[in-house]
């Protein structure tokens, strides 16, 4: 028996188009049926804004396609790996590739290598086409399905700072440069409101803030007073207030590290994200492990009767994958499971699986 893993070209690819193709058909039959019911269920929504018509109703389309594909990306290689198994055990083509001395794992290295294909074509669409996507297609639907507004350059951000809290209308600059606006800083003392300081600007100072154009609200005696400048010292360094919202979805893979590392230095939690970083690597990865669960369906002999039996078996262990992934991300969202450990663990796990079945096969 040939220790190479491709003993033959011609069969390699063979099984390798034969794959490819059924993923390429799936994924275009599953986008296109789902898009349409989707679009249909929101179309309603989209045309009771006045002023939107057929223009809009694409632009929905144009913009949830991309979602859709990669939502059942991995679905549509788990059906095409177990079909193409089950063409070539039912015509007896498995037999015939075993009688030429292949062992089962050279007649599923084509496939594998194949979903490692799709899987790097995977991340880059991900990256550069989803993110953008996503992004857009969020804003516009917050919006209603209006014309989505200009986004502003500054947005109020919340900061705590021990018991007190500070409010900032909008944020400028970075560092030692930055530029508080319309800020509100609320005094807490002994768990109650005690002062509220509203100050036109504010830069960085010794040991906390600078504040300019400052009026000062006792709220027990409930006077006010004014000053030019007042020297607030607080725990809330200008990263916290610099730092926004991060979102793996639409974050680029280069983009979302050095956030994640902004959002460290100002002491915001990051299990999510750290777990969204990993999984934008490990996610698009499972491509490569569908055709090893679905070889189930490959071995064995067709006349035995089982063969529907073997198609049953690894469809459901494809399904078990995804639930298993989508259940250990959300547990790394809660904090109950290290994020490289929610990433990977499902995809090592279900490898192992996999692979002790493919050996039983194999036996």
């Amino acid at each position: 028996m040939s220790r190479r893993w491709f003993p033959s070209a011609t069969i390699a690819r063979y099984v390798a188009r034969l794959f490819l193709w059924r993923t390429a058909g799936f994924l275009v039959g599953l986008v296109g049926i789902l898009l349409t019911l989707d679009l249909l269920g929101e179309s309603g929504r989209i045309l009771a804004v006045p002023g939107n018509g057929e223009a809009e109703l694409w632009r929905y389309a144009l913009l949830r396609a991309p979602q859709l594909v990669a939502l059942f990306l991995p679905f549509s290689v788990l059906l095409a790996a177990l079909l193409t198994f089950l063409t070539l055990n039912q015509h007896g083509e498995t037999v015939i590739f075993r009688a030429t001395g292949l062992s089962a794992h050279q007649i599923l290295g084509p496939m594998v290598l194949a979903g490692l294909v799709v899987a790097g074509l995977n991340f880059l669409f991900n990256e550069l086409v989803l993110v953008r996507v996503r992004a857009e297609f969020d804003r516009w639907k917050a919006a209603g399905y209006a014309p989505i507004p200009p986004d502003r350059q500054a947005q109020a951000v919340w900061v705590r700072s021990g018991t007190d809290l500070i409010l900032a209308g909008s944020v400028d600059g970075t560092g030692l440069a930055t530029r508080l606006s319309d800020v509100t800083v609320f005094v807490r003392a002994e768990g109650r409101l005690a002062r509220v300081i509203r100050a036109a600007q504010a830069t960085p100072g010794p040991g906390g803030w600078r504040l300019h154009q400052v009026r000062l609200l006792d709220v027990a005696t409930g006077r006010e007073r004014r000053q030019e400048v007042l020297e607030l010292r607080s725990r809330a360094g200008p990263e916290q207030f610099t730092t926004r919202e991060v979102r793996p979805e639409t974050t680029p893979f280069w983009r979302l590290w050095p956030a994640i590392r902004a959002l460290k230095a100002a002491g915001r939690p990051t299990d999510e994200l750290e777990a969204g970083l990993h999984h934008k690597i490990s996610g698009p990865l499972s491509s490569a492990l569908m055709p090893l669960l679905a070889a189930v369906a490959g071995f064995g002999l067709a006349r035995s009767g089982r063969l529907f039996l073997r198609a049953v078996v690894g469809l459901a262990m494809g399904f078990a994958f995804f639930v298993a992934d989508n259940f250990a991300m959300a547990m790394a969202g809660f904090g109950n499971l290290p994020p490289a450990l929610a990433a990977w663990a499902p995809l090592l796990l279900f490898l192992l699986i996999g692979e002790t079945v493919l050996l039983r096969s194999e036996e």
